[in-house]
């Protein structure tokens, strides 16, 4: 397998490390706008860096991909990039005849005149649209396969298979107890998508009603995380996973909640007030002239880069599952959780928990599709595959994942 993998920040960088030591693949092309932080990657690798070969490209240039594709004869696309650049790293794998693979899809957008009730367009749907020209050239677009929405997913379809017969509702619980020395505001994870995931309009799923949405943060409740973390309030946001689990899973209820925290919460509705959440440019007076930027550009220019938190990092992520519903005919609840510990990822990787907690799960659909244990065609997310082989090598990567009745 030859892979071209799209960004080369905290995700890509962290995918690299993790790779480098599989030996599943031949090469991996590893890209990025910005060629220093590609070669970068690269020469962090050390004496593993020779399947690895760095290179520049536009992300939103589709042309330029498919050619970069073709040049270094790649079969699968790695996106890497922040939720805008996916549709043209989507079409440009689909028109080289690569096989492609995301951790976020296609954005969203809001519902005209009730974007707290009614669904616009939701995530993935512009992805889910292509799907016939995926299947009619008999590629595969892996879609949502980082941890949430990834590996999330894997557990929501495991608990399908192995522990439930009827499932009353499957949600996506996302914690953790981390810390930034030094920082009153320092999200783990980028800032572009972390405005974009929790400033839109929140996605619920139910069997009788389809998909709805409600007001950002709304429903707080409560959720014990293990392995030390304790209680943690979370709140809705928009994530794949509602978009993705109702497709393939039958559940009557879906739902994502994310352990935001007060301030984190009203840094964000601070950012919303004033507009600097806005994606379409402006233009700014400077001293030769005016130029236009976007203003969420500038939040992630003067904020740091998440890559780079690791050592001023303390604490754990928590990612899971928690599903509801019956067995055998007696009620059941199971939270399936992955815990990553900062301490440990920095130690093992020199990576942040929150960027290798996401990079870990592409590398290992990647390994799995090399060596034909998961298998398909179209768009399909990570519920159309058997989870049983995934979580078995999450434990062989040296990251167990967990299980607590509720």
């Amino acid at each position: 397998m030859r892979i071209l993998l799209v960004g080369a920040g905290g995700v890509g960088t962290a995918i690299t490390r993790i790779a480098a030591r599989r030996p599943f693949f031949d090469h991996m092309v590893v890209a990025d706008y910005d060629l220093p932080r590609a070669k970068a990657a690269v020469a962090a690798l050390g004496d593993a860096a020779a399947r690895f070969t760095p290179a520049r490209i536009d992300a939103a240039d589709t042309r330029a991909v498919t050619d970069l594709l073709a040049e270094h004869r790649c079969d699968v696309l790695l996106n890497a990039t922040d939720p805008r650049f996916v549709l043209p790293l989507f079409d440009a794998a689909l028109a080289a005849g690569a096989d492609y693979l995301d951790m976020a899809m296609s954005m969203s957008r809001p519902h005209p005149e009730r974007p707290y009730e009614e669904v616009g367009v939701k995530l993935g749907d512009e992805q889910f649209a292509r799907a016939g020209a995926w299947t009619e050239r008999g590629g595969l677009a892996l879609v949502g396969m980082g941890v949430e929405p990834g590996l999330a997913d894997v557990f929501a379809r495991y608990a399908a298979d192995e522990l439930f017969d009827e499932i009353e509702e499957i949600g996506i619980r996302d914690g953790g107890n981390l810390t930034v020395e030094g920082y009153e505001f320092a999200p783990s994870f980028s800032i572009w998508t972390t405005i974009e995931e929790c400033l839109n309009p929140p996605l619920i799923y139910e069997k009788d009603r389809g998909w709805y949405t409600t007001e950002p943060f709304s429903e707080p409740e409560v959720f014990d995380f293990p392995d030390g973390i304790g209680p943690v309030e979370c709140v809705n946001v928009e994530h794949e996973e509602v978009v993705l689990v109702p497709r393939w899973i039958p559940a009557r209820r879906v739902t994502f909640k994310y352990g935001l925290g007060e301030e984190f919460i009203g840094a964000l509705k601070t950012l919303h007030a004033i507009g600097v959440d806005r994606t379409d440019p402006v233009e700014v007076r400077t001293g030769d002239g005016t130029v236009e930027v976007s203003p969420r550009d500038v939040v992630a220019a003067v904020l740091p880069d998440p890559a780079g938190l690791g050592e001023r990092m303390h604490g754990k992520t928590c990612a899971g599952t928690w599903v509801k519903g019956v067995k055998d005919g007696r009620p059941r609840e199971v939270y399936l959780y992955h815990v990553v510990d900062n301490q440990w990822t920095m130690r093992e990787y020199g990576s942040q928990a929150v960027v290798w907690q996401t990079a870990v799960n592409p590398v290992i659909a990647l390994e799995l599709l090399a060596e034909g244990v998961w298998k398909g065609t179209g768009v399909l997310g990570p519920e159309a595959f058997e989870p049983r082989p995934f979580l078995d090598l999450l434990v062989a990567y040296g990251s167990p994942w967990g299980m607590r009745e509720q």
